[in-house]
């Protein structure tokens, strides 16, 4: 049973930051393309960035690039976000998603505030 459960959200200040972690089961994760994933109230739920398997690529939405970083722990099985420079637009709900045996799982989402 594939299991997503994402942690590390909070209220923060515009210039702060935050580190999400996904914490994963159930499913081969160091063959898995992780991802994370963010949906702010109103609008669809948006791709932010990608970590492959083996390679470790990072790819990164235009929006949080050189501000996220996406990192994995294939011992611990774990996906990480680090957010810096944190702007009220980055104000979401983030989710971490993964592929696996032809479905795509999802995680419950960990809640992102950025204001002042």
């Amino acid at each position: 049973q594939v299991q997503l459960v994402e942690s590390g959200g909070g209220s923060v200040q515009p210039g702060g930051s935050l580190r999400l972690s996904c914490a994963t089961s159930g499913f081969t994760f160091s063959s898995a393309v992780m991802r994370w994933y963010r949906q702010a109230p109103g609008k669809e739920r948006e791709w932010v960035a990608i970590i492959t398997q083996t390679t470790f690529t990072a790819l990164y939405q235009d929006s949080v690039k050189g501000r996220f970083t996406i990192s994995r722990d294939d011992d611990k099985a774990m996906v990480y976000l680090q957010m810096n420079s944190l702007k009220p637009e980055d104000t979401a709900t983030y989710y971490c998603q993964t592929q696996s045996g032809g479905r795509i799982y999802w995680g419950q989402g960990t809640q992102v505030t950025v204001s002042s």
